[in-house]
């Protein structure tokens, strides 16, 4: 389970981070990686959140979908950006996607946005 302090929880947070640039789509099936960085934030930690709607599948799935993804980030939280805040949305192929399909899908999403990211610094 991810931290307290890495989560993303209020809407208005989901809101402000989703209008943003900054969107990297890895493997169209799996999922969308939105990246936020707010200014003043850059010594806090970074903060995820998930957004996995009813195509992804009923309850089940999607709460399993995002029990899987909330592992995967926790694995790494030391790869994301201090002060960055990260939307983790879902397409319906993650619901059947292996763990490690997920985690790859992951780490390429987040070294395309880091790479974004510190080219804009």
């Amino acid at each position: 389970m991810l931290p307290a302090q890495h989560r993303l929880r209020t809407s208005p947070d989901f809101t402000a981070i989703l209008r943003r640039r900054g969107r990297v789509t890895v493997d169209a099936q799996l999922l969308v990686l939105t990246a936020n960085t707010v200014p003043g934030r850059q010594y806090l930690p970074s903060r995820v959140g998930f957004v996995v709607g009813r195509p992804v599948g009923n309850a089940v799935a999607r709460n399993r979908t995002k029990r899987r993804l909330r592992e995967q980030c926790r694995a790494r939280l030391a790869l994301l950006t201090p002060g960055v805040d990260y939307v983790v949305r879902a397409h319906p192929a993650a619901a059947s996607a292996s763990s490690a399909a997920l985690g790859s899908a992951l780490d390429e999403a987040m070294t395309t946005i880091g790479a974004r990211l510190r080219s804009r610094t």
